[in-house]
């Protein structure tokens, strides 16, 4: 019998995993070394107040200066960043005469950084590079060196080729895509994450679950994503609630840091309608990104069980599935252990519960129809099928 993720068509996959990796307890501490690698003298450090008030900014800047580098820092990336904020960052980029971005915290500071490197050398707007209008083709390989340590185990911007904000002229929350923005290290200090507070931990946890399971079904041909999503989920069923309830877990957090990771290099392959959704919701109604997607998700996989029954078992069984059940069976049971892992971690079950007004709802369709996440998807989706997976999660 013909494997079911065979193409039944031929195609050409290009894939690539090109940054340089240094994962572990105490990675912080090769920080300088390869600033050194990528010629860095004076960089500016891409970070938020939430960072700097826990003290890693200060960690990151002590090792850098104890290396004789003259880092300034930059601090004032909000939550789901804004064009206004890489424009601030762009800013004080030129002011220190900077000759890289060292991007530190959670997704948001990430992202930020990357798009900040990406106006050092290119003309704004960022709408121009907008990549549900194609806007890749006009990013080029001339960026200064970027080097990503996280301190969330969420996103897994540190290895991603996209940086997510929302755009000045029309308020929406898009993604700019190139693997020119992939940083040239990544620095993965699972110790960064030991004091993080219970409901970030949850709420990051889920989006790096939601990036390996929609990577994992969207459509396209990619073993390598596939592999690394899969090992993905395993490790978020294994070890998120441990992290979440027991937070200097080090195993825990280091394993959920190994997830984050493989989450995001998976989703080069594709998303779904999950994230389309959640790429709307944050604008509209302020729902940070994880939140969103943790609520949605068990919507979204419902609405594809038909479409890829054979891989939501092999979720199910990743997620500790032992049953030996029917495909079909296992597929089922794929959504409910998404749904109760959400439960025991504390994410709330809808999307009313987090502040998301009905009227909204409409709105919300329209935008995530407009977001190119949900090209991915397994099954095609209309903006009618996004409202009708927006009511089933309010």
């Amino acid at each position: 019998m013909k494997p079911f993720d065979i193409p039944s068509e031929p195609r050409v996959t290009e894939m690539a995993w090109p940054t340089r990796i240094v994962f572990g307890a105490g990675a912080l501490q090769r920080l300088p070394a390869h600033a050194a690698r990528l010629n860095m003298k004076r960089p500016l450090l891409v970070t938020d107040a939430g960072v700097v008030k826990a003290g890693l900014a200060a960690r990151v800047t002590e090792v850098l200066k104890a290396a004789g580098l003259d880092c300034a820092v930059f601090d004032r990336v909000e939550p789901n960043p804004t064009e206004r904020d890489v424009f601030a960052g762009l800013e004080a980029y030129r002011a220190h005469k900077s000759d890289g971005v060292i991007a530190l915290g959670g997704g948001s500071a990430l992202d930020a950084g990357k798009l900040v490197q990406l106006l050092t050398t290119h003309e704004p707007p960022l709408s121009r590079y907008d990549d549900a209008k194609g806007g890749d083709q006009y990013v080029r390989d001339d960026l200064p060196p970027l080097i990503a340590i996280p301190t969330t185990a969420g996103t897994g911007s540190e290895v991603g080729r996209s940086g997510v904000v929302t755009l000045a002229d029309t308020g929406r929350k898009t993604v700019i895509f190139s693997p020119y923005l992939l940083p040239k290290a990544a620095i993965i200090d699972p110790e960064l994450t030991l004091g993080l507070p219970p409901s970030v931990t949850a709420a990051t946890g889920m989006d790096a679950l939601t990036h390996c399971i929609e990577a994992y079904l969207a459509n396209g041909f990619h073993p390598l994503a596939d592999a690394v999503a899969i090992d993905g989920v395993m490790r978020v069923g294994r070890s998120l609630e441990t992290a979440v309830k027991e937070g200097r877990d080090l195993a825990a957090r280091t394993d959920m840091m190994a997830a984050a990771m493989e989450g995001a290099m998976a989703f080069q392959k594709g998303l779904g309608a999950s994230h389309a959704l959640a790429h709307a919701l944050t604008p509209i109604s302020g729902v940070p990104h994880g939140l969103a997607n943790a609520i949605v998700l068990p919507v979204v996989m419902e609405f594809n069980r038909a479409a890829c029954t054979a891989r939501l078992a092999r979720i199910s069984t990743a997620l500790g599935d032992t049953s030996n059940a029917r495909e079909e069976v296992l597929a089922g049971n794929a959504i409910d252990r998404v749904r109760k892992l959400a439960a025991a971690i504390g994410i709330p079950t809808r999307l009313r519960d987090v502040g998301v007004q009905e009227k909204d709802l409409e709105h919300i369709a329209q935008k995530a129809f407009l977001d190119a996440s949900h090209q991915g998807n397994p099954r095609a989706v209309t903006e009618a099928d996004l409202l009708v997976m927006a009511r089933e999660a309010w």
